[in-house]
């Protein structure tokens, strides 16, 4: 009997811990769950599952700095491509990326989870923040 209240208490300290998740904390973690999802679908055949590229040809996921230096233009760089040499990782790369057809919704939930995967650590890109970031593209 003491056995089951033992097991009674520690379940109910594992559930009140788990219960003070912020909502903050909670959205993040449902665009973080299915970002994961879209980039298994869209991106992960290029950029592979630990977001390492593909030698000289496609640029890894990886780099801290590009990815925070150029959070406000990750969305338009995922909805119109890239045409041209870009620098990612100190290396060069001049291989074309096709626009991406993802609904803003789609790329606030990929661009948190590479943001936040590969050593990346942005914090949560929210659906307002991609259709910000969307009016400004070139």
């Amino acid at each position: 009997m003491r056995a089951v209240w033992i097991i009674a208490s520690f379940l109910t300290v594992v559930i009140a811990i788990a219960s003070c998740q912020t909502a903050e904390d909670i959205e993040f973690k449902r665009y973080y769950t299915a970002g994961l999802v879209e980039y298994q679908n869209h991106c992960q055949n290029c950029h592979g599952d630990k977001g390492q590229g593909l030698a000289a040809l496609i640029p890894p996921l990886t780099d801290t700095a590009y990815i925070s230096r150029n959070k406000n233009m990750l969305a338009c760089l995922l909805s119109k491509g890239i045409k041209g040499k870009i620098t990612v990782a100190g290396k060069e790369f001049d291989s074309e990326m096709p626009p991406a057809e993802l609904a803003p919704m789609e790329i606030a939930q990929v661009l948190t989870y590479v943001g936040n995967s590969f050593g990346n650590k942005v914090g949560l890109i929210s659906n307002d923040d991609v259709t910000r970031d969307l009016k400004n593209c070139r």
